[in-house]
Formats: structure tokens, sequence, C-alpha cells
């Protein structure tokens, strides 16, 4: 007869999230995350098969999250500017608040893009980010928010690849002035 689990996946999941954000994958031992979840190694093998399953539940939880939060705002906004511009600072005070852990999505992009689960995934939430971008532009154009000359989808990936770096710039210790200047810049070309 198996033995019950005495631990709940979904928080050992959210743990192990908050570990490798914070220190990445290569840098989180075994140990870390057995501290971290309150569990045995043989727990963890048992529930997640390895610490690189493990890592692909945590990076997904990240996505999923960030993504359903812009995707909840952005196709929830009556004024899609305000809103573009309320999630651009948003991103960029997460990581004023802690540049140590900044992005995940922009930690695994550059630690892990040998990885072809994490590249595939980090493609896919790219992706997802820059349609929902698309798709609210393409709302604002249709209300008259945003001009028939503009492209919705190359302003999308334009802001994708922002917020890629407007990560990065926060982790790098940019500061506040900087972050806001370069968010201002980047709404001036929906003007």
């Amino acid at each position: 007869m198996a033995r019950k689990r005495e631990f709940d996946i979904d928080q050992a999941v959210d743990r192990a999230m908050d570990v490798f954000w914070r220190r990445g994958y290569s840098a989180t031992s075994l140990q870390d995350l057995t501290s971290a979840l309150g569990i045995g190694s043989g727990s963890l093998y048992a529930a997640f098969g390895s610490k690189e399953k493990l890592y692909g539940l945590a990076l997904a939880r990240y996505t999923s999250r960030n993504a359903a939060q812009l995707v909840a705002q952005l196709e929830s906004a009556k004024e899609v500017r305000p809103a573009l511009r309320a999630v651009l600072m948003a991103m960029a005070e997460a990581d004023l608040c802690d540049p140590d852990r900044g992005c995940m999505t922009v930690n695994a992009a550059t630690e892990r893009a040998d990885d072809p689960d994490t590249a595939e995934h980090v493609s896919a939430t790219l992706k997802l980010v820059e349609s929902t971008i698309a798709g609210a532009l393409e709302r604002a154009q249709v209300r008259g928010e945003l001009t028939a000359d503009k492209n919705p989808t190359e302003l999308a990936r334009l802001l994708t690849t922002f917020i890629q770096g407007l990560r990065v710039m926060g982790k790098a210790r940019a500061g506040r002035e900087f972050v806001e200047s370069a968010v201002d810049a980047a709404m001036r070309t929906l003007d």
C-alpha cells in the first residue's frame, strides 16, 4: 500500500518557485529545496521525479500567474494606454522592490536557454504576452485610442521586447527615475 503524501503539492510548488526564482536553477541544491519544502529528498523525488521537473512546474506556476494578471488587466481595461502603463509600472515596481529576484521568465531565458523545455516554455510565454498586448492594441484601435497607421502586432512585439529589457534593468538596479523614463518613452510609441 502506498504511503499517503504528507504535504500539499501546490504549496510545495509555490515554495520551490520562490527558491528557484531567488537563486536560479543551477545555484539551487536539493538541500535548498527539501529545506524550503519541509520534506525529505525521497518525498521530493516521489512527488516530482526530479529537480528539473520541479523547476518546470515552478516556472509554469510563475508564468501562468503573471500571464493571467496581464490578460485580466488588459482585457478588462476601458482604456488601453493607462492600463498598459499601469502594467509596465507594476512590473518595474516589483523589480525595484526586490531586484535580487528579478523576473523568473528572464532568469529562465538567460540561465537555461540551452534546455529545450525551458526555452519552449519561455517562448510560449512571450508569445502569449505579445498576443495579449496586440489584442489590447487592436481593441484600442477600434475605439480610436490608437491611430489607424499604427500596427498593433509590431507595437506588441516592441513592447514585449521592451518588457524583458525593463525587467533586466530592474535586476541591474537601474533605479526608479530610469525605469519611469523608459516606460514613458515606450508609451510614446503609441502616439
